[in-house]
């Protein structure tokens, strides 16, 4: 039988993996829109979150927006 070949030179794959190995940060920051990813996206979703708690609070303790 014959070997298959790789779908990723091995020589860029090992290149890439010095590169990773290389970065002194988290695994889940190394790359280029990992920041927006792990970071942003959630403290959005947290901020929108306590908005709309603070907004329903307000709205109950000020009666605003009953049905009758």
């Amino acid at each position: 039988m014959s070997e298959e070949a790789p779908f990723y030179p091995r020589e860029k794959l090992v290149e890439k993996q010095k590169f990773y190995q290389s970065v002194h940060k988290h695994t889940y920051l190394k790359g280029r829109f990992d920041k927006v990813t792990s970071v942003a996206i959630p403290a959005a979703l947290a901020a929108s979150a306590l908005f709309m708690i603070g907004r329903g609070i307000y709205n109950m303790s000020h009666g605003i927006g009953k049905k009758e």
